[in-house]
């Protein structure tokens, strides 16, 4: 049975080699590997060096296993912060890190900005004694990513902070300026192509210094335990052992991160460019900028946007809904690399036929 298809941008759909390397998995005992093997110490090592392949992570940057993106938010808190922090946000998962975070350090800042608003023009109220900068790469909520014109200014402006970045949809998709950042971090149900479940954090030589200065060590999941359980390319608790072989089978199986990169840009051109003559549609969000490559945003009115939805069901197409504000007046496209282009094509007939629908 096929499965069916999904533009929802998280959980989203998987690579269709998946149920392959599944029956593998379950042949080879990784559903019941220790997590003290040399056997899954050789898989941290073999992803270890696929991200660093593949992806392009600079070797110098450390890889870490997580939960979830979501596990980050309270990592970072607890063990790279000693009292101050700023958050520059856009939608609603930037703006829960800095939740979270001013529950551990009330003295964290938070700054918003709309959809097509210039990040940059908040520079200049990034409070000096800031030792850390959270920022979110591509905002999955409300379909906005940052140039990485804007990373390079944060990181010429403040050259003692450590900067953090969300790239939970990005990861992945697009090619990442790794050293414009200290703290990447990412879940694996976007544009890994897998099933929820895994986080992945990836720390510059910095940020593991500054680890090493706090010294926090009060938790399970400090990042002092999870850097000497990673020297052994082992993690402090049972991790998904699963998730992170399936990591490694789709580390060996994609092309290097400048091709999906490409790939993706493409897509997303042809796609806002589309959206941008349409009669009934429009991206929703309107600076060209500020708008994502990996999830893509389409407003309309709420009773069209529903219409539309029902439609694409009918065919067999499942519409990642609009989230938060947004919620009714939009909905969302992932554009991930495990989405072939033959479904975008079917996803284009959709749209096509719902004009006379």
């Amino acid at each position: 049975m096929t499965p069916p298809i999904t533009f929802n941008p998280g959980p989203a759909q998987v690579y269709g080699f998946l149920h392959e390397a599944l029956q593998d998995a379950y042949r080879q005992g990784i559903l019941s590997l220790p997590h003290r093997s040399k056997d899954f110490e050789a898989i941290v090592v073999r992803c270890r060096q696929l991200m660093q392949q593949k992806l392009d992570l600079p070797s110098g940057y450390r890889l870490l296993f997580l939960s979830s993106a979501t596990e980050a938010w309270e990592v970072i808190a607890q063990s790279l912060i000693r009292a101050h922090s700023t958050h520059l946000f856009s939608g609603a998962f930037g703006e829960r890190c800095f939740t979270y975070t001013r529950h551990l350090h009330p003295q964290a800042t938070g700054l918003s900005f709309g959809i097509d608003q210039d990040p940059g023009t908040l520079l200049d109220a990034i409070p000096a004694e800031s030792e850390l900068i959270a920022l979110t790469h591509n905002e999955t909520s409300n379909t906005t990513a940052l140039p990485t014109s804007f990373l390079e200014k944060v990181r010429r402006t403040f050259p003692e902070a450590l900067i953090s970045v969300d790239a939970t949809s990005s990861m992945g998709g697009v090619l990442l300026p790794w050293q414009q950042a200290d703290i990447w971090y990412a879940s694996v149900q976007k544009c890994f192509g897998l099933p929820a479940g895994l986080g992945v954090m990836c720390l510059s030589p910095q940020a593991v210094e500054r680890v090493r200065q706090i010294g926090e060590r009060g938790r399970y999941n400090s990042l002092s335990y999870l850097l000497e359980k990673m020297e052994n390319n082992q993690t402090t608790y049972t991790p998904n052992v699963l998730n992170i072989y399936l990591l490694m089978r789709v580390l060996e199986y994609i092309p290097h991160i400048v091709e999906i990169d490409l790939r993706l840009r493409q897509r997303a051109k042809e796609w806002y460019r589309f959206l941008e003559e349409h009669p009934q549609w429009q991206p929703l969000v309107q600076r060209a900028d500020n708008r994502s490559v990996s999830v893509l945003g389409v407003q309309g009115s709420p009773q069209q946007i529903q219409a539309f939805k029902q439609h694409a069901l009918a065919q067999g197409i499942h519409i990642g809904n609009g989230y938060g504000p947004w919620k009714a007046g939009s909905f969302r496209i992932a554009n991930f690399p495990a989405i072939p282009d033959a479904h975008f094509q079917q996803l284009s007939e959709v749209f096509s036929t719902f004009q006379t629908a």
